[in-house]
């Protein structure tokens, strides 16, 4: 048997790359990576430049047997691989502000994973995915792909529903964030058994129970969180708004922040449009922090991840991403928080939807945890009508059909205008042409009015 353990990460130059080399670092005594491989594209061949040289100071001041590459070719980088990771976003940070501004500039949200941003995301990654799956599949079959790319629900809703590639696994770091704020303010200890029963979609999901050695906290945890004396951690990227103390305390579920974009859609999009209108959104801020970040990693005396990382908004990917990895690799049969189809375990949402929930994970991948068989039915609405956008969004990415767009659009209800979805579909295919391939007879269409 081969000692070999290779591991092909795919969007190479990205500046979360540093902390999934920590994650493997901090994990060789469990998970010895012998090989890692960064691959990026012709336009991120300076990032990735930068940042494998960083990767091998960490990998030299760390002391481990861990050899690195990087190349453009991604065929070459997976032959034998054992792991593929996913981490790239196409278009770059210009495809993201065009996500967030062409919105806001008709009076809808902006946001890179929701709404018609989260929509395009989806249609610009989705046939890349899908082309990554073919490579994995003609050269490295037996290779998992853990996916930390977004919109990672409509991904792996696309792969299982548009492919016949079994082994892959979209991670978030929401459900990651939401588990340290529950250890942290359950003063759970290092040796304590905590088990969080979370189920829903990618940027939906709800807490409906924690365990602390078997027994429920989730009562104290929840009327501390609606009474103000514990605050619920949200991510850097979105604005802080506290949910109030009688919509939790009705609804008995702990709701992950990005729901704010559902239960504060007014909010949510007074704070956008008050930060368009200054001159910028979310994407502006990620790119400054981007230069920071690239111009600490140029610094040959840097040896280590930096924390200005955090700031950056997907804070614990990477490490969510090596767990994952290191379950798979070792059959642990840990609890981890995926996005996977459920195949039936869930008994009140159809059988083939790709759901985000609780899951024990082992050297097959991973399985639904069987505590968790019902989503609450009073948040079933919602799932179903962004689980029908995914679907329609998928579709769309495949035909690159106009209508297929428009019904993707109008079935998100964070759009709320058929009338900004006919808008908003035909100024995001234009704005985004050279990503949107499978769109090229659409786009014709277009230029012939």
């Amino acid at each position: 048997m081969s000692n070999k353990l290779k591991v092909v990460t795919i969007g190479g130059g990205s500046s979360y790359t540093p902390e999934l080399i920590e994650g493997f670092i901090k994990r060789y005594h469990e998970l010895p990576v012998t090989e890692l491989w960064l691959v990026d594209v012709d336009a991120g061949k300076e990032k990735q430049n930068i940042v494998f040289e960083l990767c091998q100071r960490m990998i030299k001041k760390a002391g481990i047997p861990m050899t690195i590459y990087q190349t453009l070719d991604r065929r070459e980088a997976l032959v034998d691989a054992n792991f593929v990771t996913t981490q790239f976003r196409v278009g770059q940070l210009s495809a993201r502000e065009l996500d967030e501004s062409i919105p806001l500039s008709h009076g809808c949200l902006g946001q890179e994973t929701n709404g018609a941003g989260g929509l395009f995301k989806g249609l610009r990654t989705i046939p890349v995915i899908f082309d990554i799956i073919k490579d994995v599949q003609d050269i490295c079959p037996e290779a998992f792909i853990v996916n930390f790319t977004n919109p990672s629900g409509m991904l792996t809703e696309a792969v299982f529903r548009h492919t016949n590639f079994k082994k892959f696994i979209g991670v978030c770091n929401i459900p990651v964030g939401m588990k340290m704020f529950i250890s942290d303010v359950l003063g759970v200890e290092k040796d304590d058994d905590l088990s969080i029963d979370l189920f829903g979609l990618n940027h939906m999901v709800f807490i409906k129970d924690v365990l602390v050695n078997g027994i429920s906290r989730f009562d104290y945890l929840l009327e501390g969180i609606a009474s103000g004396t514990l605050k619920a951690s949200l991510v850097r990227n979105i604005t802080e708004l506290e949910f109030s103390s009688g919509f939790l305390r009705s609804l008995r579920l702990i709701p992950c922040s990005y729901l704010q974009y559902y239960f504060k859609q007014k909010e949510m999009l007074a704070i956008e449009m008050a930060e368009y209108f200054k001159g910028g959104a979310r994407s502006k801020v990620v790119q400054q922090i981007e230069k920071e970040l690239f111009d600490l990693y140029l610094d040959p005396e840097l040896e280590t991840k930096p924390p200005q990382l955090e700031q950056r908004g997907g804070a614990y990917y990477s490490d969510a991403a090596c767990d994952v990895i290191s379950a798979i690799h070792n059959d642990k049969q840990t609890e981890h928080y995926v996005n996977i189809p459920h195949h039936g375990h869930v008994n009140n949402v159809p059988y083939d939807w790709a759901v985000e929930m609780t899951c024990l994970i082992g050297k097959t991948g991973a399985v639904p945890h069987p505590r968790v068989t019902t989503f609450d039915s009073k948040v079933l609405g919602l799932i179903h009508s962004i689980k029908a956008f995914e679907i329609a969004a998928a579709q769309a990415a495949i035909s690159g059909q106009f209508s297929d767009v428009l019904l993707a659009l109008n079935l998100n209800p964070l759009i709320g205008s058929d009338r900004d979805a006919e808008i908003l579909a035909r100024e995001l295919i234009i704005a985004h042409a050279r990503y949107l391939p499978a769109f090229a007879e659409t786009i014709e269409i277009f230029d012939r009015k």
